[in-house]
């Protein structure tokens, strides 16, 4: 899949799964900007790596004035926005405990990052998409959503929430070729993975395994290949799908 010439917004961008669709993004030839609160600094060095030009910028994805000033920094560097990949989530920082125990706080800032950030990011790039007639939004879901995690209610229901605003987006952008689809992965080897289950994580990931199909763990490298082709040309007549990357977990 080639990329040259087109430009790629990845969020979330600083680690792990950002990372990586932006160095496989930049890798095909495509200008990637990367965003996050944190640091994206070692992300724009393996952009430039790789041979392709980047941005960087301290992005508040739940702020429409944020997500604005980052569509515009992007337009104003590279004249377009083809790609948004909306990565950015809460997932490693988060109490997984029964549903009656999740603190209010914690539920309503799940929401905010990984529901109101996907809206937000929308908002600030679809007039440029609309004036170019193309683009392709790509939100990152999970497992999580069509199966039912227990002990993580605002997780799941957050993500449940993005497979519903892709189908929404994409009935609703459709007319301006704009295609909106999403990634539903399941538990991957990452950084935030880590976080989350600590010293068990290889107890979670043989449980994980044990329900798949194709009983292999999942590598941040097995999620970027529906990432790509969503963002593509190749799939310029898919839109509201969810792709399941679970191993064959759920099949929808």
């Amino acid at each position: 899949m080639n990329f040259k010439n087109k430009v790629v917004i990845v969020t979330g961008a600083a680690r792990g799964l950002g990372q990586e669709y932006a160095r496989q993004f930049a890798r095909r030839g495509a200008n990637v900007a990367v965003n996050d609160l944190r640091d994206c600094s070692e992300t724009l060095a393996i952009i430039e790596q790789e041979g392709a030009a980047g941005i960087q910028a301290e992005t508040d994805v739940t702020s429409a004035e944020s997500t604005r000033e980052m569509a515009q920094a992007v337009l104003d560097k590279f004249g377009r926005i083809d790609v948004l990949v909306n990565n950015a989530a809460l997932y490693g920082s988060l109490s997984f405990v029964p549903f009656d125990r999740l603190d209010e706080d914690e539920w309503d800032a799940t929401m905010n990052v990984n529901v109101k950030g996907i809206w937000q990011c929308c908002k600030a790039v679809v007039p440029a998409m609309k004036e170019q007639e193309s683009g392709s939004i790509v939100n990152i879901s999970s497992l999580a959503a069509t199966y039912g995690m227990p002990n993580g209610l605002h997780y799941t229901a957050s993500k449940a929430a993005v497979i519903g605003a892709t189908r929404g987006l994409a009935r609703e952008l459709g007319r301006y070729s704009v295609r909106v689809n999403a990634v539903a992965p399941n538990v991957v080897n990452t950084d935030a993975t880590g976080e989350v289950f600590g010293d068990k994580r290889d107890k979670v990931v043989d449980v994980t395994m044990s329900q798949q199909a194709i009983r292999k763990p999942l590598e941040t490298e097995d999620i970027v290949g529906a990432v790509l082709y969503l963002g593509s040309d190749h799939s310029k007549l898919t839109t509201g799908q969810t792709i399941m990357v679970d191993g064959g977990t759920v099949f929808l």
